[in-house]
Parts: structure tokens; C-alpha cells; sequence
């Protein structure tokens, strides 16, 4: 009666060693996010993905530049008009605030010596061309996206700076992935429980069973991993499940991409203090010097006469840095639209489902590919290590 106990158990025990030992590489997969052990040896453990996290954002980052996201075509969707509609109020009070604050800081006597309705005069005629200027930034930008904007190094710059942000992005999209290793580890390791019974029941050697273990550990971690990505082609009914994903996969992350990447706040941030601010600035400088010119010119004489050339053209200067440097305010109440119009998450969506299935899988498969066999060592391990575990037991 023990005997066939024990027949009976072998099954659902290796059905359980298989299920056990894919959580366990799951979990090694995330975490921990930092390397705890010793230092400089291998004694210790540090998540795959965050162990690799530099390679695999490097790797996402070139996927989104090369193929997925063409700047020029996303900026090329907005609407100056449109935009400068949506900042019209930010924009008066903005302008109205630069040109206080310059005016009061070159030549705060002229300024305080003006009557009220003067000042706002003045104010007023600035206000005027913000519209245009607004228009003039804008197409010069689209113009000019590429030496403005660096795609690649915004999304390494984000994805750096949170670590954790390149293990959810990767965890989420392949979180059915995830609960399928799991699952298959109950199936494979069932079948070849069976197995293990038959020959337990032919041999009796205590050797069988961590043999088995090591096994079952080894091949269904091996096997789950394989079956996420192979066949690519549906083959004899089956398809590796993150290929038959694609559409979904797609949809998912262009939208996680839009939402934690790519965002409105990123984008800019990414424009003022990345590499190719200067240009930026530049750019925006030459834009605001052009509109106070146009907006002065009936009384440029006498501007100059009052002020001088030289200090005209700093109050200039500083008009353009103080504007980009409130720039993020102000764009901040057209962020909704920028976000609606630049339509991230859906470019990256229909582009991705362009890709061969070779350049598909590499949104995952790095995240497996270098340390795997260690994940499946680690199976093997607990695998064996179990066997042991029964062959004192019985």
C-alpha cells in the first residue's frame, strides 16, 4: 500500500517541482534590483533584467529610434495654429510677465517712469505677435526636429534614471509570457513525473529520483523559455506564445512607451537640458529677437535713442532665455493636446506590427537570452536537491 502511495505522489511532486522551480526563475528574472552578496565575486544574485539593464535599454532605445519612432513624422502632426490656440492664455500671461521683468531689469527707470496704461501699452504690442512667434517656433522645429530632438538619448536618458522603470516595462508586457512558464512547469513536470514513476518502479536506485529532479528542473526551464518565442510561424497548431501575442504585445507597449517614455513632459525636458539644448535656445532666441523687432519697428528709432543699441539687444537676449526657461509652464496647459496629436502610442503600435518576427522578438528575448542557462542551472539545483529530499524520505 506505501509503495503505490508513493507511485501515485511521484507525479503531482514533480508536477509541483516543475511549477516551484519556474516561479523561482521568475522571480530571479526581477529581482532583487540590486546586487546582493559579495561584491566583485559570484557569490550573490542581482535580477536578469536589472543585472542588464544597460544592454536592454541601449537595445530599446535603437528598436524605437531606427524603427518604431520618426520624429520628424510625429511633429510633423502639429498644428501651429492649434497650439498657439491652446496656450492663448498661458501665453498673455506669460508674456506679460517676461516683459515686466525685463523691461523692469534693463532699465527699470525708463520703465517705472511710465504711466500705467503705458506699461500696458507696451505690454499689450509684445502680446500681439505671441501668436506668431508661437507659429514661427513651432515649423521651425518641425524643420529642424532631428537637430533639436535626440529620440535615442531621451529614452536612454528616462530609462536611466529609473532603473525600475526598464523592470515594469518588461515584467508588464510579458507578464502572459510569465504566467505561462509557470503553468507549463505543472504540465512538463507531470509528464515526466510519470516517467520518473515507471522507472523508479523498474529500478528502485535511489539515484533515479535526483536524477529525475535535476531533470525535470533542467528541461521544463529550459523548454517553457523556448516555447515563449518558438516556432515564429504557427507550426503544427502551436506558436510560441509572445509571437502570437503581437497584436496585443503592439498595443501594450506603444502605450506604455507614451505613458512613461516618450511623454510630453520628457520630450521637452529632454529638448531644454539634453545634448542639443543650445540649439534650442537658438533657435527660440532668434524667434523672439525677430517678433520684438517686427512688434517695435514703428518706434525703433526711438527706443535706441532712449536705451542704445547694446542694451536693446540683451533686453532681447534675456526676453528669449527667460521665455525658454519658463517654457515648460506654459506648455504645460496644451500638454493633452501635444499628447493627443503626437499619437506615440499608436505610431509605435502600427510600426511594430511592420517588424520581421526576428526584430519583434528582441523587445523580449534580451531579457533571456545572456543569463538563461542560469536560470535553468538554478532549476536543475532545486530539481536535484528535491530528489535528495525524497530519497530520504522514503
Amino acid at each position: 500500500m506505501a509503495d503505490w502511495v508513493v507511485y501515485v505522489a511521484m507525479p503531482f511532486v514533480a508536477a509541483a517541482l516543475g511549477y516551484v522551480t519556474k516561479r523561482i526563475a521568475i522571480e530571479m528574472m526581477f529581482r532583487p534590483l540590486r546586487f546582493i552578496g559579495i561584491p566583485g565575486t559570484f557569490l550573490g544574485w542581482q535580477g536578469v533584467v536589472p543585472r542588464n539593464a544597460e544592454r536592454m535599454i541601449r537595445i530599446a532605445a535603437e528598436m524605437l529610434t531606427t524603427r518604431l519612432v520618426d520624429a520628424r513624422e510625429v511633429f510633423a502632426r502639429v498644428d501651429p495654429d492649434r497650439l498657439a490656440r491652446e496656450l492663448e492664455t498661458a501665453l498673455l500671461l506669460e508674456v506679460d510677465a517676461i516683459t515686466r521683468e525685463v523691461m523692469a531689469q534693463h532699465h527699470p527707470g525708463l520703465w517705472e517712469a511710465l504711466p500705467v496704461l503705458a506699461q500696458d501699452v507696451v505690454v499689450k504690442q509684445v502680446q500681439a505677435g505671441s501668436p506668431e512667434a508661437v507659429r514661427k517656433i513651432v515649423e521651425a522645429l518641425q524643420d529642424n526636429i532631428d537637430q533639436v530632438l535626440d529620440i535615442k538619448e531621451l529614452a536612454v536618458g528616462v530609462l536611466r534614471r529609473d532603473p525600475a522603470l526598464m523592470v515594469r516595462l518588461i515584467k508588464d508586457v510579458s507578464r502572459p509570457e510569465m504566467a505561462f512558464i509557470a503553468r507549463s512547469g505543472i504540465y512538463f513536470g507531470f509528464a515526466l513525473g510519470l516517467v520518473q514513476t515507471l522507472v523508479w518502479a523498474l529500478t528502485k536506485e535511489p539515484i533515479v529520483l535526483p536524477l529525475f529532479g535535476m531533470c525535470i528542473g533542467w528541461f521544463t526551464d529550459w523548454l517553457a523559455i523556448k516555447l515563449v518565442f518558438f516556432p515564429r510561424e504557427r507550426k503544427l497548431g502551436f506558436q510560441g506564445i509572445f509571437q502570437k501575442r503581437r497584436d496585443e504585445v503592439a498595443e501594450q507597449y506603444g502605450r506604455l512607451v507614451a505613458n512613461e517614455v516618450m511623454t510630453v513632459p520628457n520630450i521637452l525636458d529632454s529638448v531644454l537640458n539634453g545634448p542639443r539644448a543650445d540649439r534650442l535656445k537658438a533657435l527660440v532666441e532668434k524667434v523672439v529677437w525677430e517678433t520684438v523687432d517686427e512688434q517695435a519697428a514703428l518706434a525703433r528709432p526711438l527706443v535706441i535713442s532712449a536705451i542704445g543699441e547694446h542694451r536693446l539687444r540683451r533686453m532681447k537676449r534675456d526676453a528669449a532665455m527667460t521665455a525658454v526657461r519658463r517654457l515648460p509652464d506654459t506648455i504645460r496647459h496644451a500638454e493633452d493636446y501635444l499628447t493627443e496629436t503626437l499619437d506615440v502610442g499608436n505610431t509605435i503600435a502600427t510600426k511594430m506590427r511592420d517588424l520581421t518576427r526576428t526584430e519583434y522578438e528582441e523587445l523580449l528575448r534580451p531579457a533571456f537570452r545572456r543569463d538563461e542557462w542560469k536560470l535553468i542551472a538554478v532549476g536543475a539545483i532545486i530539481g536535484f536537491a528535491v530528489g535528495e529530499l525524497q530519497v530520504l524520505l522514503l
